[in-house]
C-alpha cells in the first residue's frame, strides 16, 4: 500500500491509501477519489514529507532466549523452586560466618562500623529481628530446613524455634545503600 497526501479544490488536505500510483490514477479517472470533507472530486496529489533515517542506530538484536538447564527440563515448577532455593541456601551458608545467638549484637556492630564488614548469619528472636529492622539494619529472615544451618560447621542443628528465626545481615556499613 502507498499513502498519498491529497488536496481538494477547497484546499482540504487528506491522505489516501492506494495499491499503486496507477491505482490512484485509475480511481481518480473513474471519479472514485473524493474529498472526505466536502465531497469534491477535484483532487490532486501534493508532495508528502519524506522520512529519512539519518544517523539513527541500527536496531539492537533481541536478547537471546535463556537456555533451560538440563536438570530442570520437564520438572514440576515446585521442584524447580525447591532446587533453586537449595542452591541459594548453599551459597549463603558457604559465604557467610555463623555467629549463632550473637547475631543481633554482631549485626549492630557491623552496621555501626564497630566490627569489620562481612556477611553473617545466626539466630534472632522475633523481637530482636524487629528491633534490628526498626534501627534500619538490613537483615533478612530465612527459613532453613532442619540440619542445614550448621551442617558445614559440625555443630548440632539449632532448635526448631531458633531455625525459624535465622537471619542474615548485609556486608554494608551504615549509610550504604542496601
Amino acid at each position: 500500500m502507498i499513502v498519498f497526501d491529497l488536496i481538494c479544490g477547497a484546499e482540504h488536505r487528506f491522505e489516501g491509501w492506494f495499491a499503486s500510483s496507477k491505482d490512484f490514477g485509475s480511481q481518480k479517472r473513474r471519479g472514485l477519489v473524493q474529498c472526505p470533507s466536502c465531497g469534491s472530486p477535484e483532487v490532486r496529489r501534493v508532495p508528502s514529507a519524506t522520512r529519512f533515517n539519518r544517523g539513527a542506530q541500527a536496531p539492537k538484536p533481541s536478547a537471546p532466549k535463556p537456555e533451560k538447564a538440563p536438570e530442570m527440563e520437564g520438572k514440576d515448577p515446585f521442584a524447580i523452586a525447591q532446587m533453586l532455593y537449595s542452591r541459594m541456601l548453599d551459597e549463603l551458608l558457604t559465604k557467610s560466618e555463623d555467629v549463632g545467638k550473637a547475631f543481633p549484637t554482631e549485626a549492630r556492630r557491623i552496621f555501626y562500623e564497630q566490627s569489620p564488614a562481612r556477611a553473617i548469619r545466626g539466630q534472632a528472636t522475633q523481637e530482636e529481628h524487629d528491633e534490628l529492622v526498626d534501627e534500619g539494619i538490613p537483615v533478612a529472615r530465612l527459613p532453613v530446613p532442619p540440619g542445614r544451618l550448621n551442617r558445614r560447621s559440625g555443630v548440632a542443628p539449632a532448635s526448631p524455634a531458633a531455625r525459624k528465626t535465622a537471619g542474615g545481615c548485609s556486608r554494608r556499613g551504615r549509610g550504604s545503600p542496601a
